[in-house]
């Protein structure tokens, strides 16, 4: 039997990518795959600098309006920063589908499942990603007391789903720009930071975080959440926007 992620598509963008052309080439897809026109899409990339504001977004966190371009995303969730030397992943999978796992039609696991992808990339480059109850992505903690002392955020999720197919997904922080994040207040969260794995002293090359997320695929996009808080979140919430199955 083939695995998950050889029945999925994956493609790798050689150029940047327009953020506008990107919404269009998915929306595309995503009706394709509701009428079983295309296979699912996995589709890794990397934008121009720019600012989305997700449908959460409130417009005080947009601190610098002049500084990079914004776009209005349907994405759950609020600001965040797209640009080089961050890997986009652009992730379409029909959550109807019977060989996805145990919780179909779950909008909750499927962000549970785009954070583990993110810690398990993580940890093949020695860097330990850890969720945080009540702040969607993948953090690294900068100290020993995550009560008192400020995480930075390496991984950011954001994931809309049209008649039960997922689109958007996550953004990596492998070595971009870091100073664009004071354009914004990331993800509507103050007071902790942000991060890279080049920040961190770790050299991976982009086809090395790819190499690292396709032998990754399988075994997260097969797993369940382990703690049932974690499917608590409801469309919106968690970088979620879901749509009626009709819409």
């Amino acid at each position: 039997m083939g695995s998950r992620a050889d029945a999925v598509e994956w493609r790798v963008a050689d150029a940047l990518v327009p953020y506008e052309r990107a919404v269009a080439e998915m929306e595309a897809r995503v009706a394709a795959i509701y009428a079983g026109a295309a296979p699912e899409l996995v589709w890794l990339l990397e934008h121009p600098p720019l600012y989305t504001a997700g449908t959460s977004a409130q417009a005080g966190d947009l601190l610098q309006p002049a500084r990079l371009p914004v776009f209005k995303s349907g994405r759950g969730g609020q600001y965040t920063y797209h640009g080089p030397g961050q890997r986009v992943v652009y992730v379409m999978l029909d959550l109807t589908r019977a060989r996805l796992g145990q919780h179909q039609r779950d909008v909750g696991c499927h962000v549970w499942r785009l954070e583990e992808w993110m810690i398990r990339v993580l940890a093949r480059f020695g860097i330990a990603g850890e969720r945080r109850t009540g702040r969607a992505g993948v953090w690294v903690a900068r100290g020993r007391n995550e009560a008192t002392e400020p995480d930075d955020k390496i991984g950011a999720i954001g994931v809309r789903v049209r008649r039960w197919v997922t689109y958007h997904g996550l953004a990596l922080n492998v070595a971009p720009d870091l100073s664009h994040y004071a354009g914004i207040v990331p993800c509507g969260i103050a007071g902790h930071g942000v991060t890279s794995m080049a920040a961190l002293g770790v050299a991976a090359t982009m086809a090395d975080v790819d190499a690292a997320l396709r032998d990754t695929f399988d075994d997260v996009f097969a797993s369940a959440p382990a703690s049932e808080t974690s499917l608590s979140r409801n469309a919106g919430e968690g970088g979620a926007r879901s749509e009626p199955a009709g819409g």
